[in-house]
């Protein structure tokens, strides 16, 4: 901080050098700016945990959901949309015992028609869900 210490009539000058706080608060204010975290967005599934053993045989009903790299939403294998994915999946939920849906996305397909599909299935409560294929995804490192 500093002061004049002298004018025409010999008085002090009193006066704050405000530089340096406005430069302490810029730099506080570019640390915020790249501090606060960037928002994303994600579709939180409660995948559900395993609290009985499994059964030896496979259940008798298996559907297939898939999502092509064109958007096409497939289930088993026949092209549906949205509306009709609700329709079946309230259909499984009502029968005894619940079909295991298996969700196989292609590695191309647009993460927006994948969002969709995997909100609509959480929405709809299913809860035999699983990703199946995922490892023809995975990639060697070496």
């Amino acid at each position: 901080m500093a002061m004049a210490m002298s004018r025409a009539d010999d008085q002090p000058l009193m006066e704050l050098n405000t530089t340096p706080l406005i430069d302490v608060m810029l730099v506080l204010l570019v640390m915020f700016i790249v501090t606060i975290p960037l928002q994303t967005h994600a579709v939180k599934i409660d995948l559900p945990g395993v609290t009985h053993p499994l059964p030896a045989s496979p259940d008798p009903v298996v559907n297939t959901l898939t999502v092509s790299r064109s958007g096409i939403i497939g289930w088993n294998g026949a092209p549906i949309d949205l509306t009709t994915l609700g329709t079946y999946l309230d259909r499984t939920r009502a029968m005894t015992p619940e079909p295991e849906l298996h969700f196989q996305p292609e590695a191309a397909a647009r993460f927006d028609t994948v969002d969709h599909v995997l909100a609509t299935v959480k929405r709809s409560g299913v809860s035999k869900f699983g990703f199946v294929g995922n490892e023809r995804f995975y990639r060697y490192n070496n």
